[in-house]
């Protein structure tokens, strides 16, 4: 393959996670090794920042601020959400021929990969020589041909300690606020609110009860398992998705205004949690509250995994490896090579195939009744959350006779 010189440009996009400005700085870092690659840009807000010719020049930062992004959540560069009209097709390549950019990298999930594939396919139909490659980001977890995403490991953690703390919450003051539901990000796939089952130590730890969008949602079961649960052990803690759904496939709760609607036509889901304490409360007269962590699971770096981390570096500095070495059209992948001990390669994807695909919590992650994981799910989860959640001591709890 004849080497390409030209210029690097690099965009973020979709949701923050604790471990994209990884990718970033992986991509930054990589692209300095290549002669073949000249200036470096960052599209500010992602693929607007093209359209905008808003760009930041990336060699002008120093060394250590880009390495220092290793240790930086959220995206440095800005993100977005923004579908693309096929007009914006013809701006987009004018800026890139203007700049004369011929390396295209995006770090996002499925929205992500069909803009890069659609600036690659009219690249490629305008005579423009360009090599775009995508490289994975979602705590969603539902890229398909990837064995996981970066992000995923950190979100994973922050709710898995969360879930941690939350149960000893309820486990205290049981008594008075009986059930405890947190609810967890995730609009079709319930990767993240499975992660809360990384949480449990023994059998009556929390969480108890996990529900995801991949089942649908019956509430005759769901309130009969709080209430088995809570005569058992006197409280209960459950996790489920925000994207639960019904038998017809409708989601429990979603915003129906406008402004909660992006580009892409996906609604702002949240407040199952709340609308479930009510049917608790009004069903079973049992006392219920919740915790909703918000945005802040996805991009935390209190939590951030140090698999999740190099992971995520090691997509960024692959995808311009391969685009220098005449690769095009492709998201990296993460292929597991063992368990134990823990280790990945990578691999590629078409980046129309990505764009078109999601993955699923699969059936054998799932127990038969629908309201928990399985243990070949937590095999799979408990590598990427990067070592040990935090210990916690129990006290024996032996009794004192009484006297009176």
């Amino acid at each position: 393959m004849p080497e390409l010189t030209g210029n690097l440009i690099v965009g973020q996009s979709g949701g923050p996670t604790a471990v994209i400005n990884n990718s970033l700085a992986g991509v930054v870092q990589e692209a300095t090794r290549h002669s073949a690659i000249k200036d470096i840009y960052g599209m500010v807000h992602g693929i607007e920042g093209v359209l905008n010719e808003n760009l930041v020049d990336l060699r002008a930062e120093k060394p250590e601020t880009i390495e220092g992004l290793r240790q930086t959540p959220s995206a440095a560069l800005g993100a977005c959400r923004t579908k693309l009209k096929d007009a914006d097709y013809e701006r987009i390549i004018k800026v890139l021929q203007a700049h004369d950019i011929r390396y295209f990298m995006y770090v996002g999930g499925n929205d992500s990969a069909d803009t890069c594939h659609h600036v690659e396919k009219l690249a490629q139909e305008s005579g423009y020589e360009l090599r775009a490659i995508a490289a994975p980001k979602t705590v969603d977890n539902d890229l398909a041909y990837t064995d996981h995403c970066p992000g995923y490991g950190s979100v994973a953690r922050f709710n898995a300690i969360a879930t941690r703390d939350a149960g000893r919450d309820t486990e205290a003051i049981g008594i008075v606020d009986n059930v405890k539901i947190v609810e967890t990000m995730g609009r079709n796939t319930g990767w993240i609110t499975a992660s809360t089952a990384l949480a449990k130590e023994g059998p009556d730890d929390a969480p108890h009860l996990i529900y995801l969008p991949e089942r649908p949602f019956d509430m005759d079961k769901f309130l009969e398992d709080v209430k088995a649960t809570f005569d058992r052990l006197g409280h209960c803690l459950i996790t489920v998705c925000e994207g639960l759904r019904d038998e017809k496939g409708e989601e429990l709760v979603a915003s129906k205004r406008a402004v909660d609607t992006d580009g892409f036509g996906h609604k702002q889901l949240g407040g199952v949690a709340d609308f479930l304490c009510d049917a608790i409360a009004t069903n079973l007269k049992i006392k219920a509250r919740f915790d909703k962590p918000g945005t802040i699971q996805r991009m935390s770096i209190l939590a951030a995994s140090p698999v999740d981390q190099e992971e995520a570096y090691l997509v960024g500095k692959q995808a311009v490896a391969a685009a220098v070495d005449g690769v095009s059209g492709q998201m990296i992948t993460l292929v597991r090579e063992s368990n134990s001990p823990y280790r990945v390669s990578t691999g590629m994807a078409p980046l129309e195939e990505v764009a078109n695909a999601e993955k699923p919590v699969p059936p054998e992650f799932i127990n038969e009744r629908g309201n928990f994981v399985t243990e070949a799910f937590i095999e799979y989860a408990r590598p990427l959350i990067g070592g040990p959640l935090p210990t916690y001591a129990r006290l024996k709890g032996r009794r004192v006779p009484p006297k009176l």
